[in-house]
């Protein structure tokens, strides 16, 4: 009840045709339980002498039969309407929602669980909502009509088809019960099944790379036959359904002509004509369906139970990450304080990414961080624009608590070109403007002028309308780094951090795009995460991390006479060596 409450406000907009589709359905079920009724007497008034019964009461049926033919088609067609309408608000509410959330909080649920809630789920409880609105109002409607038709025609009769009722309920209630928990694993196993998919197509230039397609396959088709194995189990459980339905249907009609026949025998047809039967017949087939249909809503209900439970935990969760009430919405400046800040991704985790930062960089300073794999250097910039919250300790951009900003005023002032860099299905315009949506062509071609993207972007077939493709896979690395610095400068921010940014491009073109941000940027504060201390070296401040600390911190000449993990990395690449130095 929980979840239909939670699921019930996601009709707005199609409520009128909410209510035609059981409207109509009554209609519907109406005159398809008076038809027996007018057969019954069809049957009993011919004689084989005339032909004005059949033409007086075939008139009746065939209006009656058309009427109920409409009533359908309206019903069936407002059920189209109404279940579509309420997919559409939910997978809305669904897709607005998980966008409030946190980098916390898309790890908690995963990508490919919310890609399977959004779409596998979602058309799950359409089906539900269609079904319920339809055919869990004919079931009952059908159901009583037809047994108080039989009980005004014989009610010792009608008492055979109330008899087996209970009998079906305990049935179908006993194999919901077992059902639902397997539909309950199935699910959480699409989601892994999911994964490997999402997995898999995302990272497919690396399987052929290292031909690892049997291995992918084998672990797919593993997952896929964990999905089959359940689906299996739950539909053999259902599938006990039919062979009750049938027993009871095959019961009752045998039970109806035993005593029919005796009672019209012993009573010479004046307790119940031949006409009468027929109708009480068509009635138990009419009550035996409607029980019937009752166990396919009952089926459809327990396969969407779960895909309700698990939509509704999504748009129940709280962000991890809210906007304050009345936050502030201007940043000063780009300083930056960390103040005794330490991080876990997790409050139960035993091992902090980040212990005891404390650091006070002024606005407009070139900071350079750098340190071996998992030294938390990502995760500290992650903080600045508050993807994540400081565990312990305070965080503060402009000299307030980042915890006080409205989070779209804030993010809108610190750009981040994260160590993944993400391009969109869309023109090379379009990607840009996410910059800045009102953005002019003389902006465009400026910010990738100083990012280094103009001189290729001039070379592609449509220049700045050429498509790119999703995740931007028809572009080099280096030009997806380059597009993605000059769609951050666009936002034209108070701070730039650059994540491992200019990896992919060589170390002239990685010097040029510094020296465009110094001199085009000056106020701007800029971080630059770098796998090379060439792209760091001339920072008015170089950070060393090592296992969530500052180990050294100081410019590169101090740092240089130092002689620590900062002058081992120098002496390295210089040396022409290697050295696990990653973002």
């Amino acid at each position: 009840m929980s979840v239909i409450k939670k699921l019930a406000p996601k009709i707005d907009g199609y409520r009128k045709e909410t209510i035609l589709t059981p409207t109509f359905m009554l209609g519907e079920v109406a005159l398809e339980c008076i038809i027996p009724y007018v057969m019954a007497a069809l049957i009993d008034e011919m004689t084989g002498t005339s032909l004005t019964p059949v033409l007086k009461y075939g008139g009746i049926l065939v209006v009656l039969a058309c009427f109920s033919l409409l009533c359908g088609m309206n019903s069936a067609k407002f059920a189209a309407t109404a279940s579509a309408g309420f997919a559409k608000n939910l997978r809305r509410d669904l897709f607005y929602r998980t966008m409030e959330f946190s980098f916390e909080d898309i790890d908690k649920f995963s990508s490919s669980s919310l890609v399977t809630r959004l779409t596998n789920d979602v058309t799950q409880l359409q089906m539900a909502f269609q079904m319920l609105i339809r055919m869990a109002v004919r079931t009952p409607l059908m159901l009583i009509f037809s047994v108080c038709m039989a009980f005004s025609i014989n009610s010792k009769m009608a008492w055979i088809f109330v008899g087996i009722i209970p009998f079906l309920g305990i049935a179908l209630y006993t194999i919901f019960r077992v059902a639902h928990p397997i539909f309950k694993r199935i699910f959480k196993k699409y989601d892994a099944l999911n994964n490997s998919v999402q997995e898999n197509v995302a990272g497919i230039r690396v399987v052929k790379a290292f031909v690892r397609e049997d291995y992918e396959q084998k672990k797919f088709n593993a997952a896929s036959e964990e999905v089959r194995k359940d689906f299996t189990h739950a539909e053999k459980i259902l599938a006990l359904n039919n062979p009750c339905m049938l027993f009871s249907i095959k019961v009752t009609v045998l039970l109806v002509c035993w005593f029919a026949a005796k009672i019209i025998i012993g009573t010479g047809g004046r307790d119940l004509t031949t006409g009468q039967l027929s109708s009480l017949i068509a009635y138990g087939v009419q009550i035996l369906s409607s029980l019937m249909m009752l166990s396919m809503v009952f089926i459809q209900m327990t396969f969407s139970a779960e895909a309700g439970n698990r939509v509704c935990e999504v748009l129940d969760h709280e962000s991890a990450l809210k906007s304050p009430e009345n936050g502030i919405t201007e940043v000063k400046d780009g300083s930056i304080e960390f103040d005794h800040v330490s991080f876990k991704y997790r409050p139960n985790s035993r091992r902090t990414a980040l212990t005891d930062i404390n650091l006070k960089i002024e606005s407009g300073q070139t900071i350079g961080i750098i340190g071996s794999t998992g030294s938390s250097k990502t995760t500290l910039i992650q903080l600045i624009s508050r993807l994540y919250d400081a565990t312990e300790g305070v965080v503060r951009v402009g000299g307030r608590d980042v915890r006080e900003y409205d989070l779209t005023a804030l993010r809108d002032q610190v750009a981040v070109v994260l160590q993944k860099n993400i391009l969109f299905s869309g023109t090379v315009r379009d990607n840009l403007r996410w910059g800045n949506k009102e953005a002019s062509d003389e902006e465009l071609v400026r910010v990738c002028k100083l990012a280094h993207a103009d001189e290729f972007v001039q070379q592609m077939p449509e220049k700045y309308d050429t498509m790119l493709s999703q995740g931007g896979t028809n572009v080099s690395g280096g030009q997806k780094q380059r597009l993605c610095i000059a769609r951050a400068l666009l936002k034209k921010p108070k701070i730039l951090i650059l994540d491992d940014s200019t990896s992919a491009v060589d170390t002239k073109t990685d010097a040029l795009i510094r020296r465009a941000l110094k001199d085009e940027i000056p106020e701007t504060t800029k971080l630059i995460i770098a796998q090379r201390v060439s792209s760091i070296e001339d920072s008015d401040l170089i950070i060393v991390l090592d296992g969530g600390k500052i180990s050294e911190m100081g410019t590169h000449e101090e740092l240089m006479q130092h002689g620590g993990i900062y002058r081992e990395i120098y002496d390295t690449q210089t040396s022409g060596k290697e050295v696990a130095v990653n973002a």
